[in-house]
């Protein structure tokens, strides 16, 4: 009974609403405002009638009500289609930049990893006290030992990344792929999309050589036949058989198209605790914490340090999530950026909510009208609220075709540097949430202006033509004023503060000279890597052959993971003197390189004291090494390290003489601290052992110094390794300008797109901007007319005008100042990215600030022009 009677009160509220709209629609057709309201109660007067009919009806009339809303507003935003067509440009670009944003959140962050239940997969590493790094690669046996004594996880799993030179039918290629534990694939809950996983008693070192591929190699190499379970694959000149086909998509933090038993494949790592480099990932039992699998490892560790006092004494256990792992330190990035966007859109709001201020006062007269007619004043918001919410939706409609072309054209050079990259793109959650976000802002910048013009009395109103409500309205739109200029001062500042990042960087001397410099990998012919001579004797006469092309300075060779920048590095524990540590946890750590007689003189490198290797220095000479100039001021100050004895511990090279010390290269990035693995030693490729033949032979690097482009020296440099043997495979070619250039790919990512959104921010900043002084203009049309009337001077009429905008410019700055500091010393994100300046740089703040005051002289200089050539007859006149 209640709801009936609610549901007539609405009704007759509603009769009221169709009688009051079809009125002002009598009106518009030229009737008198009393002819109009008996026109409309003759149409919409029989409340009797109406109150009869059934709840549906009532829901047909209310859909109708909303429909005749959405109806008049259309109607009278096309009155007006400049205001309407700005505002929806606006807010198209501020949704747009906020959907593309999100998107890519979303793919990175928010989305969840493609597993079964993923948030009880970890990732577990081991934390050194001599090594400033809170995780790093295990070893086998202790990885071993953690699976039998840890019973927080269901599964555990170990692996290395890895490559492969693919011959046999088909063109040789270079593939990468991943050596790993049985029950890999069961951790991750991966089922085969054809064939089984590896079981137990195959990752064993004698076990059987089989191979699982991914479905991108099943179906270019096997076009997805399924008679290729039980196929040989051969893998480095190996024959490995085929025991499964992984399903579409599957990808575990790269890319990689084989997959093979951890044992069999590299049979070294599973007796040596020395020996790092894989990396071990669990899924955690159901009601287990990472909390109290850390404490229950960290227990077991204990007990492995006292049992192998040598190499495991003083380890750390640190887990993590392993979509944590995944991320890395994107996230705070991301979520920065995310926060500059949304500062855009919230600039895009403040500039349309300045517009609808403006239609708002011109209808004031309107608004007096209907209320006069019998309009509530919720009715009369309600009808503006529907205006603005149809200009928003058609915003941001828009504004999803400028998000998916942002996502093509700007993030489409990116997409594969960011973790997760291919995730990022419009499903239906980015759907919803440029919904949601149109929806809101339309609410959000349509409410204040409905809730100000409908506060007047009708007498007020319909006295002045709405004159005397000016002042307000100014107020209004100057507080969104300075709300802009704060914004974008704050937007301005971080993409200056990046760009002088970036300028540093280059600035920055690596310690090495990149131009002119390519690198690219070889992998030898399985028939030319038996032995140590027989890859030293391969690979001298390759670089003896490369050197003889036209175009090429000088030719050395590397071994992987001994470029500085590279996407990997390698390190080792070493010792100054004859007494060896008594845990190798003890020693101190230094970055191996491990290189050929030409690499100072092709990096550019300065040899700083003594003699760098020779082709004398071979595997039957005394043993030497070169440091550099860091490691030789810690560990030998105030004298001469030459011919000092270190002994290095990787692979058991032993004690070497120091023959020379090097200048220090940056490993880590031209922002390196210099604080992680600071201390770097020199290996002649020459007197490696044979235990790393194979690694010798795999990832071999060549190091070219050439004035040539590479698309003109590499297909020569082909010829020369295809015509050595047709198996052997180059790869991974690149230049060292553009390794050093990755290294500032954050740095250029943040600031490209800071530097996006602050424009987007100027741009609808200024146009507010100069909006709003040039309303004021109008709007005070009269009070200048009086001025020049009174002997007011040109520069009074624009010291009044400029006066008015300079106020509101400078009190957005000092807001807007206050923001940068504030952000600047709780964003931790945004300091890491930069390097030689602070994130509360005065002079870049300063210089941001007149950039931003520079624009809005200009935006009032224009409407101040046109306010000295008011006549003032006609400004007397002008209502």
């Amino acid at each position: 009974m209640n709801f009936r009677k609610r549901m007539m009160a609405d009704l007759d509220r509603d009769i009221q609403d169709h009688i009051e709209i079809e009125t002002q629609d009598n009106i518009e057709r030229g009737m008198t405002p009393e002819e109009a309201r008996h026109a409309a109660i003759r149409k919409f007067g029989n409340a009797a009638k109406i109150k009869d009919q059934t709840y549906e009806v009532w829901s047909v009339a209310w859909l109708e009500r909303l429909l005749q809303d959405v109806r008049f507003g259309v109607r009278t935003l096309w009155k007006n289609p400049g205001n309407a067509i700005a505002a929806i440009l606006t807010l198209a670009l501020g949704v747009g930049a906020n959907t593309a944003m999100f998107s890519v959140v979303r793919g990175v962050l928010l989305a969840p990893l493609p597993f079964h239940q993923p948030e009880r997969l970890v990732i577990i590493g081991e934390s050194r006290p001599n090594l400033n790094l809170k995780e790093l690669d295990v070893s086998y046996p202790d990885f071993q030992d953690w699976q039998r004594d840890a019973h927080s996880f269901e599964q555990m799993a170990t692996l290395t990344w890895s490559s492969y030179d693919l011959t046999g039918s088909g063109t040789p290629q270079h593939i990468d792929g991943m050596q790993v534990s049985a029950g890999f694939f069961a951790t991750l809950d991966v089922p085969m999309a054809l064939g089984r996983d590896f079981s137990r008693s195959e990752d064993q070192p004698q076990g059987a050589q089989n191979v699982i591929i991914s479905n991108r190699l099943w179906k270019d190499r096997f076009r997805a036949t399924p008679q290729v379970l039980g196929q040989y694959l051969k893998l480095d000149g190996a024959d490995y058989t085929i025991i499964g086909v992984l399903p579409p998509g599957f990808r575990f933090l790269t890319e990689a198209d084989v997959y093979t038993p951890l044992a069999v494949s590299n049979p070294k790592l599973c007796g040596d605790r020395t020996i790092l480099g894989l990396v071990s990932i669990a899924r955690l039992k159901p009601g287990i914490s990472i909390a109290q699998a850390q404490s229950e490892l960290s227990t077991v560790q204990v007990q492995l340090d006292n049992l192998y006092p040598a190499t495991d004494r003083n380890l750390g256990i640190h887990i993590d999530s392993l979509k944590h792992n995944f991320v890395g330190d994107t996230a705070g990035m991301l979520f920065m950026l995310l926060g500059a966007v949304i500062m855009v859109l919230l600039i895009a709001c403040a500039n349309v909510a300045n517009l609808l201020f403006a239609r708002a006062a011109a209808r004031e007269r309107e608004f007096a009208v209907r209320s006069a007619l019998g309009a509530s004043r919720m009715r009369v918001v309600r009808q503006l609220l529907t205006e603005s919410v149809l200009l928003a939706l058609t915003g941001g409609l828009i504004g999803l075709g400028i998000a998916k072309l942002a996502l093509v054209v700007v993030l489409g050079g990116i997409r594969d540097s960011l973790p997760r990259g291919e995730n990022v793109g419009l499903d239906w959650t980015v759907l919803l949430f440029a919904f949601g976000v149109s929806l809101a802002v339309g609410i959000l910048f349509g409410l204040a202006p409905a809730m100000k013009s409908t506060s007047k009395t009708v007498f007020g109103s319909l006295k002045a033509g709405g004159r005397g409500s000016t002042r307000a309205h100014l107020r209004s739109q100057g507080i969104f004023v300075i709300v802009q200029m704060g914004l974008t001062l704050v937007l301005l500042t971080g993409c200056s503060l990046l760009l002088r990042t970036v300028r540093e960087l280059r600035n920055v001397n690596p310690g090495f000279e990149a131009k002119n410099v390519v690198t690219f990998k070889v992998g030898l012919s399985p028939s030319m890597s038996r032995t140590e001579i027989d890859v030293q004797v391969a690979f001298r006469q390759l670089v003896d052959r490369i050197r003889q092309l036209p175009g090429v300075e000088a030719v050395d060779v590397a071994v992987a993971l001994s470029l500085p920048m590279s996407e990997s590095d390698h390190s080792g524990p070493f010792w100054v003197g004859a007494q060896e540590p008594a845990s190798m946890q003890d020693a101190p750590h230094a970055l191996l390189f491990w290189t050929g007689p030409d690499y100072l003189r092709i990096m550019r490198i300065p040899l700083l004291r003594g003699r760098f290797f020779t082709p004398a220095d071979t595997l039957k000479s005394e043993r030497v090494i070169a440091i550099d100039d860091d490691l030789a001021h810690t560990y030998f100050p105030g004298k001469d390290p030459v011919g000092q004895t270190i002994n290095v511990a990787w692979q058991n090279f032993g004690p070497a003489r120091i023959i020379g010390v090097v200048g220090h290269v940056k490993n880590w990035g031209l922002n390196d601290p210099g604080t992680d693995n600071p201390s770097q030693i020199y290996i002649s490729v020459y007197q490696l052992q044979n235990l790393v033949v194979p690694d010798l032979a795999k990832y071999l690097t060549i190091v070219v110094r050439t004035p040539l482009d590479t698309a003109a020296v590499m297909p020569a440099i082909k010829n020369v390794v295809y015509g050595a043997a047709e198996d052997q495979t180059v790869y991974r070619v690149r230049t060292m300008q553009e390794v050093v250039s990755a290294t500032m790919s954050s740095q250029r990512l943040a600031m490209a797109l800071l530097a996006a959104f602050a424009g987007l921010a100027l741009l609808v900043a200024s146009i507010g901007f100069y909006g709003v002084i040039s309303y004021s203009v109008t709007q005070r049309m009269q009070e200048i007319g009086v001025r020049v009337a009174l002997g007011a001077k040109p520069r009074d009429v624009l010291r009044l005008v400029l006066g008015q905008g300079l106020r509101l410019a400078i009190a957005g700055l000092i807001i807007g100042a206050v923001a940068v500091f504030l952000l600047g010393r709780s964003l931790p994100s945004f300091s890491q990215l930069l390097y030689g300046v602070k994130a509360t740089d005065l002079v870049t703040l300063l210089i941001a600030s007149g950039v931003l005051l520079g624009v809005a002289i200009v935006a009032c200089y224009i409407p101040a022009r046109r306010a000295l050539k008011i006549d003032p007859i006609v400004a007397l006149r002008y209502d």
